[in-house]
């Protein structure tokens, strides 16, 4: 699957004024449902499947933030993803860690360890909201 750009942003709102965001959850309806939430609240938003296909988007978008499911089968995992970002971007962008996963799960746990916020599956939209306009 390829990436995809959500952006529904209020008349008048520039692009260069919208929050950007990138979305990574192996399960397409999930991470378009949660960057439609975000376009609704004036972000730009973009999704990805796995951690190889966030990437390069990344790179090119520049978020302000990723929010990234934790546990996604095969290929680079969420804890995987968290570490090449702040590789290459260290603090640069913030990381939101997804799961539906136990948090006692050490893998769930050493991904959290890493990113700057963390959130339950299904995402609590009014507490990413205040997050994302901080």
């Amino acid at each position: 699957m390829n990436a995809h750009e959500v952006n529904l942003a209020p008349p008048g709102a520039g692009a260069d004024d919208a929050v950007r965001v990138v979305v990574v959850d192996d399960q397409p309806d999930a991470a378009d449902m949660l960057a439609a939430a975000l376009a609704l609240e004036g972000c730009q938003a973009r999704t990805a499947q796995s951690g190889e296909e966030a990437l390069p988007l990344i790179d090119q978008f520049q978020p302000h933030a990723v929010l990234l499911d934790v546990s996604m089968p095969g290929g680079m995992d969420g804890r995987e993803l968290t570490r090449l970002l702040r590789e290459r971007y260290g603090d640069a962008m913030v990381l939101i860690a997804v799961s539906g996963s136990d948090p006692d799960d050490e893998r769930v746990s050493q991904t959290f360890d890493n990113v700057d916020h963390y959130f339950r599956k299904p995402v609590d939209l009014a507490a990413l909201r205040r997050l994302l306009k901080a």
